[in-house]
C-alpha cells in the first residue's frame, strides 16, 4: 500500500499544471505495484486509470477481509493495555480503509472524466483534421527540402525517444509539423499557429566588463570534491593562488583600459565522469599520469582569475542539467537557448554532448573548445576527407575549426596552444637554489616501475658519476625494476617533489612519458633535462602510443618543446643507443652551470595573456568571410618582398574589421618539396598561421611569387594551396576546414602563410594582444 501511494504522490508532483499532465507508468515483472513506461494520450490512459481503480477496489476488499479477521481474533488475544492497542490498530485500519475507498472513488471519477474528454477530443480532432488536412501535410517549400523526409521519419520513429512526447508530439501529422518547425528547423512555420507562442530567442543581455579576481576561494568550491583527481587539482590551485593573483595584477597593468567582455563559461571535464570510466582518479595516488589534471586545474584558475562566469561539471547528470537537455535519449534539441558563451571540454565530453544535445550540438559546436593534449590535425578532423583518405581514427572527424582544439604544447599551429603553468621563482629563491645544488645528484623522470624496465645500462653509466634518485610508487615492496643503488623516495606530494628538484643537478628521461609538465618544472627549479633522441622518430605509423591519435606528427625526442624552444644549456638531447655519447653528455652536464629558467608562456601571466586573447578575439560562429578559391579581389593585398623571396602584406591594403590575427603580420613563402609549412616558417624565424591561408588561396598569390601556373585546379587536399612540378600545375583548397600547416609531400611546393610572434609567447603575433 505504501509503495503504491508513494507512486501516486510522485505522479502528482511530476504533473505540471500547464501543459496538462501526461500520465506514465511502468511494469516490471508481475508485481502489481510496478508500472510500464508509455506515453498516455488515448485509450492507454483510460486503461491505466481503470486498472488503478480496479487495483484500489481490490485492495479495499482485501483490507475489509483483513479487518473482519482482525475483529474475530483480536478479542481473544487482547488483555489489559493490549486491548487498547488492538483497538487503536482497528481504528487505524478503518481510517486507512476509508482513505483507500476515497482514493478509489476519485480515480474512478477521473477515469470517467478522462473518457469523456478523450471522446470529445477525438470528435473535435476529426473535425479539425478534416478542415486542416491541407495545413497538416508536409509543405513543398524549396527553402525546406528535408521537411517531407523528416515527417516520414517522425511517423515511423516518433516513439523511439520520449523526448518527442516531451515536446508535444502525439502521433498526429500536425504535431510532427509543429515539432519540426518550432523545435527543430526542417519545416516552415504553420500559418495557423500562433507565432508568438513559438519559442523566441531571448534578447542578448547587455555586455559587461570582466573584472580580474585575486581571491580563488570560490573557485575551490566550484571545483567540487569527492574524487582524488579533484582533490589534487584543488591543492595545486591553492598552492599557486598567490602567483595567480600577482599575474592578474601584472596583466591588468599591461592591458590598461582594454575592454574585456565578460563571458559565461561551462567547463565539463569529460574524462573524470563515471560514464567515461574515470581511470585517472584511482591512479592519482598510485603514480598515474597527472599532466591532464595539472592542465585542467590551471585552465580553471586562468578562466576564473580573468573574471568570467564559471560553471564546472564532472558528471553527465550535471552536464545535462546545465545544458537544458530534455528527458529521453538525446535525440531532441535543448529545451532552452544555450546559456554559455563558451564550453571547455575534452574528447570524452565532446562525445557526451553530441549524444545528448540532438541538433543543438551542430548549432552550438562553434562555442566549444576541446582540450586535446596531443592535438588534432585538419586531415583527421574533416570527416569526409578522413574517411576517404585513411585518416579516420577514434578521436578525429568532428568537423570543427582546427583552432578549437587546444593543446598542452605548441605542437602544430593548426590548433590553439593552451598550455599550463609551472611555479615561478623570485630572485631570492633562484639564488638559494643555485647555492644549494648538489652537482652529483640526478632524479629520474618516471613514477611507474614499467618506465625503468630495460634501462639498467643507462642507469649503470649514470651511477658512476651521480647519485641516482627515483620517485617510483610502491605499496609494500620495492619495485624490482628499480636497481638497488637508486634511492627511491616513493610517490612524493608536489611540494616535496619540488624540493627534490631544487637539490638535483640533473633530471633524466628515458623516453616516456611523452611531453609532460615535469621537465618544465625541473628546468624551472635549476635542473638540466637530459632526454633521448628518437631515430627513427616516433609517430602513429611505428609506435603503439600514438596509434589512433588524430595526428601524423613525428616526435624526434621525448619532449620536443624542451628540445626546440628551450635547448642547451638547459636541455640536452642525445642518442641513448650510443653509450659514448650518453656518457659524454653526463660529464658535460656536470661541468655546466645553469640558472632556473621558465619560458614566459608557461608562467601564470603568460597563460592569462594567451587565454585572454583567445576569449576576446577567437570567433568561430561567424559566417566565413574570405573569398572562395580562385576569386580575385579588386586590389591584391600582397606585394613581392624586395629580395623577391616571399610575399608581404601591402601597406595600402585594407584588412577586414575584427580580423585576428592581424593580417599585416603575414609573410608567405613557397616551401621546398617535401617540406611542411610548419617547418618552412620556422626556417625563417616565424610560425605558420592557418588563419591566413584563405588570403593565399588564389591564382594571384602564385603569380605574385612569379610561379607559372599552366593550369589551376581546386580540390579537397590538406596540402593545398600548392604548386606541382613538373607539370606547372597550381592547386587551390576547396574545403576551408582542410587548411593545414602540417603535412608534406615530395610532389608539392606548399604555399605557406607565416607570421611573427611575441617574445616568449609563440601563440600570439606581436600586435595580437
Amino acid at each position: 500500500i505504501h509503495s503504491f501511494l508513494k507512486h501516486l504522490y510522485t505522479m502528482a508532483l511530476a504533473c505540471p499544471a500547464d501543459p496538462p499532465c501526461q500520465f506514465s507508468a511502468r511494469r516490471l515483472g508481475d508485481s502489481p505495484f510496478t508500472i510500464r513506461t508509455e506515453v498516455m494520450g488515448g485509450p492507454e490512459s483510460r486503461g491505466v486509470l481503470r486498472k488503478m481503480s480496479d487495483l484500489l477496489e481490490l485492495m479495499g476488499k482485501r483490507m475489509d477481509t483483513l479487518a473482519r479477521l482482525e475483529n474475530s481474533s483480536e478479542p481473544r488475544r487482547a488483555a489489559g493495555d493490549s486491548a487498547h492497542f488492538a483497538a487503536d490498530r482497528l481504528a487505524l485500519g478503518a481510517g486507512l480503509m476509508e482513505r483507500i475507498q476515497a482514493i478509489a472513488q476519485n480515480v474512478s471519477d477521473i477515469a470517467v472524466k478522462v473518457d469523456q474528454i478523450l471522446r470529445h477530443s477525438l470528435l473535435l480532432h476529426s473535425k479539425v483534421s478534416e478542415s486542416r488536412r491541407d495545413q497538416c501535410e508536409a509543405p513543398s517549400d524549396p527553402k525546406f527540402p528535408d521537411c517531407s523526409a523528416k515527417v516520414e521519419w517522425m511517423r515511423a520513429r516518433w516513439t523511439s525517444d520520449p523526448c518527442y512526447a516531451f515536446f508535444g508530439v502525439d502521433g498526429t501529422e500536425c504535431s510532427f509539423l509543429i515539432y519540426l518547425s518550432e523545435v527543430e528547423w526542417f519545416c516552415p512555420p504553420l500559418p495557423w499557429r500562433n507565432q508568438t507562442a513559438a519559442r523566441a530567442a531571448p534578447k542578448p543581455l547587455p555586455k559587461v566588463q570582466a573584472v580580474f579576481r585575486s581571491n580563488l576561494s570560490h573557485l575551490l568550491e566550484l571545483m567540487g570534491s569527492g574524487k582524488e583527481s579533484l582533490i589534487f587539482m584543488k591543492k595545486r590551485t591553492k598552492r599557486l593562488s598567490a602567483q595567480w593573483a600577482l599575474a592578474a595584477q601584472r596583466l591588468a597593468q599591461k592591458l590598461g583600459d582594454t575592454r574585456r567582455d565578460h563571458k559565461q563559461i561551462l567547463v565539463h571535464i569529460g574524462f573524470l565522469t563515471e560514464e567515461s570510466g574515470d581511470v585517472f582518479s584511482p591512479r592519482v595516488l598510485k603514480g598515474g599520469p597527472l599532466g591532464e589534471m595539472v592542465q585542467w586545474a590551471d585552465i580553471l584558475a586562468a578562466l576564473y582569475v580573468l573574471g568570467h562566469g564559471l560553471r564546472v561539471t564532472v558528471s553527465l547528470k550535471e552536464l545535462q542539467s546545465n545544458l537544458g537537455v530534455p528527458p529521453g535519449r538525446g535525440s531532441c534539441p535543448l529545451t532552452m537557448p544555450l546559456p554559455f558563451d563558451l564550453i571547455y571540454t575534452d574528447y570524452h565530453g565532446l562525445q557526451q554532448m553530441k549524444q545528448h544535445m540532438g541538433l543543438s550540438f551542430k548549432k552550438y559546436r562553434c562555442r566549444i573548445r576541446v582540450i586535446d593534449t596531443f592535438g588534432t590535425e585538419p586531415a583527421y578532423n574533416h570527416e569526409e576527407y578522413a574517411t576517404l583518405h585513411g585518416y579516420r581514427t577514434n578521436w578525429g572527424y568532428w568537423n570543427l575549426n582546427p583552432k578549437q582544439f587546444m593543446t598542452m604544447f605548441p605542437h602544430t599551429p593548426d590548433n590553439s596552444f593552451m598550455g599550463f603553468v609551472s611555479e615561478e621563482l623570485n630572485e631570492t629563491e633562484k639564488q638559494l637554489i643555485k647555492g644549494g645544488k648538489a652537482s652529483n645528484m640526478a632524479v629520474v623522470y618516471g613514477k611507474e616501475a614499467s618506465i625503468w624496465k630495460g634501462k639498467e645500462k643507462f642507469l649503470g653509466i649514470l651511477s658512476k658519476y651521480m647519485e641516482v634518485h627515483g620517485t617510483v610508487y610502491y605499496e609494500s615492496q620495492r619495485p624490482p625494476e628499480v636497481p638497488a643503488f637508486v634511492k627511491n623516495h616513493g610517490l612524493l606530494p608536489q611540494p616535496e617533489f619540488q624540493q627534490l628538484l631544487r637539490k638535483a643537478k640533473l633530471f633524466i628521461g628515458f623516453g616516456f612519458p611523452y611531453e609532460g609538465p615535469a621537465p618544465l618544472e625541473a628546468i624551472a627549479n635549476g635542473c638540466v633535462f637530459l632526454q633521448s633522441r628518437f631515430s627513427p622518430p616516433h609517430s602513429s605509423l611505428n609506435h603503439e602510443f600514438f596509434r589512433g591519435k588524430p595526428t601524423s606528427r613525428e616526435v624526434f625526442s621525448q619532449h620536443p618543446y624542451a628540445e626546440n624552444f628551450i635547448g642547451k644549456p638547459h636541455v640536452w638531447t642525445v642518442d641513448y643507443n650510443n653509450s659514448e655519447e650518453f656518457e659524454a653528455a653526463i660529464k658535460a652536464i656536470m661541468r655546466t652551470q645553469v640558472d632556473p629558467y621558465l619560458p614566459y608562456e608557461y608562467t601564470c601571466e603568460g597563460m592569462l595573456e594567451r587565454i585572454h586573447a583567445y576569449i576576446q578575439h577567437q570567433e568561430f560562429c561567424a559566417a566565413p568571410g574570405p573569398a572562395p578559391p580562385g576569386a580575385h579581389a579588386p586590389q591584391s593585398p600582397f606585394v613581392l618582398a624586395p629580395n623577391a623571396t616571399h610575399l608581404e602584406w601591402a601597406r595600402n591594403a585594407s584588412v577586414a574589421p575584427g580580423a585576428w590575427p592581424l593580417a599585416h603580420s603575414l609573410r608567405a613563402w613557397l616551401a621546398a618539396p617535401g617540406r611542411a609549412c610548419t617547418d618552412a616558417c620556422l626556417d625563417h624565424g616565424l610560425v605558420c598561421e592557418p588563419a591566413f591561408f584563405p588570403f593565399l588561396n588564389g591564382r594571384d598569390a602564385f603569380l605574385k611569387l612569379q610561379v607559372p601556373c599552366d593550369s589551376t585546379e581546386s580540390e579537397m587536399n590538406h596540402l593545398y594551396p600548392a604548386f606541382a612540378q613538373p607539370g606547372q600545375e597550381c592547386y587551390l583548397q576547396k574545403e576551408p576546414l582542410l587548411f593545414s600547416c602540417a603535412g608534406s609531400s615530395t610532389k608539392y611546393h606548399r604555399l605557406c602563410p607565416c607570421r611573427d610572434f611575441r617574445k616568449g609567447q609563440v601563440a600570439l603575433c606581436q600586435g595580437c594582444l
